[in-house]
């Protein structure tokens, strides 16, 4: 049995991995938990690690005439090779990476890191940069302000938030 990458249309690799699996096809997509503010609720969402990108495993004989119902699959977009030949992958690549994934499941990466410069988009403090300071609660954030010349620690909602890039 060998690994071989598959490139799916764009924010369809669940959809590519479900018909997959329907065809009785043995496949991995690596996930990573990460926090999103989503209808102005800050939620733990998974996403592919690998945008795009799921691996399949094939029987060892001639990976082409396993792959020609993976070409046509729902969600997939092509098989990733290197001229005529299909990209293989170690399978101590796909051990670390579950490793990794079951880590990352269990304590999901924060929106805002302590620290970092983020900007008011709500509220009378609208337009002002901050820098982050640690989550207060559920909904609410700490950060700090110059006011006046002086820093002022404000408690705002995680919602009124944005990154500076």
């Amino acid at each position: 049995m060998q690994w071989y990458l598959i490139h799916a249309k764009p924010r369809q690799e669940q959809r590519a991995l479900l018909n997959l699996e329907r065809q009785g096809y043995l496949c991995y997509l690596p996930l990573f938990s990460c926090e999103r503010i989503i209808q102005r609720e800050k939620k733990v969402v998974q996403e592919p690690l690998f945008p795009r990108y799921l691996f399949i495993r094939l029987d060892g004989g001639s990976p082409a005439r396993g792959l020609a119902p993976v070409r046509s699959t729902l969600g997939v977009s092509r098989l990733v090779s290197f001229g005529a030949e299909p990209a293989r992958i170690d399978g101590q690549l796909l051990d670390f990476l579950r490793l990794r994934e079951s880590r990352s499941l269990a304590s999901p990466e924060s929106v805002f890191q302590s620290g970092e410069r983020v900007l008011l988009s709500g509220g009378p403090f609208a337009g002002i940069e901050a820098v982050y300071q640690m989550d207060d609660g559920e909904q609410r954030a700490m950060v700090l302000i110059e006011f006046l010349s002086k820093p002022v620690t404000l408690r705002v909602s995680q919602a009124s938030l944005c990154k500076i890039v």
